[in-house]
């Protein structure tokens, strides 16, 4: 039987890292792993009709979170003249424990993020787009972005079709076994009227040596 890894668990600590940093003793550690959670949940739905959040890094020290969010439409998640990350500050404080920071970076290239890639495909197939042409489109822009490789995988009732099936769109190569390969990974639900489509996106941006 073939086991699946998770392709960025795989590469801790050779090249990638976790999203929380922190270090907690016996007593706070479940309460804490809980705020992580709701924090990424409440930034995904502030966020959710249309992908921007990239990526979302939570770091505790004694006194502060820090929360830095990684967009590709900074502009959104500001708001004009700061009011965005005020109200989204306000809010995030009620959930931690401690009081809270909040840093954003933009993405130069969204086409780069598995994360952006996959929910903007899972959006298409929502809006009942035709999968082939999502992801092949996707597939391109990846590509022309710089990307040495991607993997597409949808997998449900397609098209609306009676049978669910898992269909793949590969360009270029995308070695998974290569600890030293950089790749970008995630999932996405696409929720239509014939039910849950998921997608899984995998990019090989190259080879990293640490």
């Amino acid at each position: 039987m073939g086991q699946k890894v998770n392709p960025t668990s795989f590469r801790l600590q050779v090249h990638k890292n976790w999203d929380s940093r922190w270090f907690a003793n016996k007593r706070d550690f479940a309460a804490w792993v809980a705020e992580d959670v709701k924090i990424r949940e409440h930034i995904e739905k502030r966020y959710e009709s249309r992908p921007t959040i990239a990526r979302i890094e939570i770091e505790r020290s004694a006194n502060l979170v820090t929360v830095t969010i990684h967009t590709a439409k900074a502009g959104v998640v500001i708001g004009r003249g700061g009011a965005g990350v005020t109200e989204l500050k306000q809010q995030l404080e009620k959930i931690a424990s401690l009081p809270v920071r909040i840093n954003i970076e933009e993405v130069k290239r969204p086409d780069m993020s598995a994360k952006l890639v996959a929910e903007n495909i899972a959006h298409q197939l929502q809006r009942r787009a035709n999968f082939r042409r999502a992801t092949k489109m996707a597939a391109q822009n990846t590509m022309a972005a710089g990307a040495k490789g991607i993997r597409i995988q949808v997998a449900g009732r397609l098209n609306n079709a009676e049978m669910a099936r898992r269909e793949k769109v590969i360009e270029g190569s995308v070695p998974l076994h290569t600890l030293r390969a950089d790749v970008d990974f995630h999932t996405a639900r696409a929720r239509t009227p014939a039910g849950i489509i998921g997608i899984k996106v995998w990019i090989y941006k190259g080879e990293r040596s640490a």
